[in-house]
């Protein structure tokens, strides 16, 4: 789990611990390299001391060999005394000339320290730099230091090489460090131990009235009569939460009576904006078929009565429209409630496309006749729309070419309505039936949407197929009665 996502007691309690085991670390290894550092200081003293005793020792044998004054080698010299002063020091020890090759060693048996036969040019260098050099080697299985120095001789010049191996013994210090170390890890168990405990209490403390402030938190809502927060003793952070959570209550009722008065007139002006677009949507074909019959009407035709019946009955329909939602909104009701009838759905679908009386619109009374129970209304309704949308989709360089037609199967009449219109991206499929969405310059975006909840009042569903550029097809599947229970509200 994220740390992120764990809640803030768990990640005091957490830290605390964490931060007592990293001091525990810590010191331990402050403590192992303490004692690591120590033991080098030690050794390097004592390889210091020992060398330092042993040029006492061969320097008091220079004094007492009458060969220095003879200008004898070096092996004359030490000969006789190398093998005494390695006993009475105890340690083993050799001797190079100046040259750097190989003159005696003192006493082979007292350790393994065999010397190379001559010493290599950058020991010799380094020499003749410092005067004295030491070097971490590894010699037949052992890690040891190895000391050179000058041997001067009574005239304070450089006579031979001293070379001493020092081999440290850090068994002392090892025994000494794990018994300091126990104690330590004993000192920390019980620190951890009491960590533990105070970490619980400390983060139960701290915590406990975010939770309180928390639990009210998740109990506030706009809709809800909402109760201050009260926590005695708290600390000075914790008040100032409760502070301003108190004035977000304060702030929050004011709000929340705001917005009921805004949800009440935004309800208004929703109820007034769809009323206008349903009033509107038969205003259009009517105007169209009034300047029509206008422009063709001849009182001398003998077909004139014939030709002013078709066009006042269609004007009636859409008058007794009109009618129908301006009731509805008077008596704060739905728009129309159904009020469905035994209609044969062929001919209101011719009903509804005459209105456009436009020639691109291509439709065939299906045979034989489709009957079914619904609102005359609501269907014409449904049609207009969908006509409407399809002739509005296509672009004014392009020659509307709109098809509507009527299919019934055992189970659902289908009416599909397709144009060549300039396509919907599939992207936006499921948005253009939302209210208020639209895809045009101008309109409010509540036709299509009125369609669905049309044809969803008859627990039927609405389908689109769409190309970009091409066109598209709205198919709309109402159940027959049978098949469904109708939303009567």
């Amino acid at each position: 789990m994220p740390f992120a996502h764990v809640s803030l007691r768990s990640r005091i309690f957490v830290s605390m611990i964490v931060l007592v085991l990293l001091a525990s670390v810590l010191i331990a290894g402050i403590t192992i390299y303490q004692y690591s550092e120590q033991a080098k200081d030690y050794h390097a003293d004592r390889l210091e001391r020992k060398e330092e005793q042993l040029k006492r020792s061969l320097w008091y044998t220079l004094q007492e060999t009458p060969l220095v004054q003879n200008n004898a080698n070096v092996a004359e010299i030490f000969n006789e005394s190398l093998f005494a002063i390695s006993d009475v020091q105890n340690v083993n020890f050799s001797i190079f000339g100046l040259n750097g090759h190989f003159v005696q060693t003192a006493n082979p048996d007292l350790g393994p320290v065999s010397a190379v036969e001559k010493l290599s040019p950058e020991i010799l260098a380094a020499l003749k730099t410092n005067r004295r050099f030491v070097i971490d080697t590894t010699q037949e299985n052992f890690s040891f230091l190895a000391a050179y120095s000058y041997i001067y001789d009574l005239q304070q010049k450089p006579l031979a090489i001293l070379y001493l191996p020092y081999y440290e013994d850090n068994s002392f210090n090892e025994k000494e460090l794990r018994e300091f170390l126990m104690r330590l890890g004993g000192v920390y168990l019980l620190m951890l131990a009491i960590a533990i405990m105070l970490a619980y209490l400390i983060s139960t403390y701290i915590t406990r009235s975010l939770k309180t402030i928390s639990d009210k938190l998740s109990q506030t809502g706009l809709d809800k009569h909402n109760i201050k927060i009260e926590v005695p003793q708290s600390s000075e952070e914790i008040a100032k939460i409760m502070k301003a959570y108190n004035g977000m209550i304060d702030q929050l009722e004011q709000s929340a009576l705001k917005l009921a008065k805004s949800e009440r007139e935004q309800a208004w002006q929703e109820m007034a904006k769809q009323v206008a677009h349903e009033i509107k949507n038969p205003l259009t074909p009517m105007r169209l078929n009034v300047q029509l019959f206008e422009q063709k009407f001849n009182a001398q035709d003998p077909a004139a009565v014939t030709q002013l019946k078709s066009h006042t009955a269609t004007l009636l329909e859409q008058i007794d429209t009109l009618s129908n939602i301006a009731t509805a909104f008077a008596t704060f009701a739905q728009l129309p409630a159904q009020q469905k009838e035994s209609l044969e759905v062929g001919k209101v679908v011719a009903l509804a496309i005459s209105l456009f009386n436009e020639s691109y619109i291509a439709y065939s009374l299906p045979t034989p006749e489709i009957k079914m129970k619904l609102d005359r209304t609501q269907l014409i309704r449904l049609v207009t729309n969908l006509v409407k949308n399809a002739i509005q989709a296509v672009p004014e360089d392009r020659t509307p070419a709109i098809k509507v037609s009527l299919e019934e199967s055992a189970t659902e009449v289908i009416l599909i309505v397709s144009d060549n219109g300039i396509g919907i991206n599939t992207s936006i499929h499921e948005k253009i039936f939302e209210p208020k969405f639209t895809t045009k310059g101008s309109g409010m975006g509540l036709g299509l949407g009125m369609v669905k909840s049309i044809v969803e009042s008859y627990a039927g569903h609405i389908e689109i197929e769409s190309t970009e550029g091409a066109g598209s097809r709205f198919t709309v599947r109402l159940p027959k009665e049978k098949n469904i229970t109708a939303n009567k509200s």
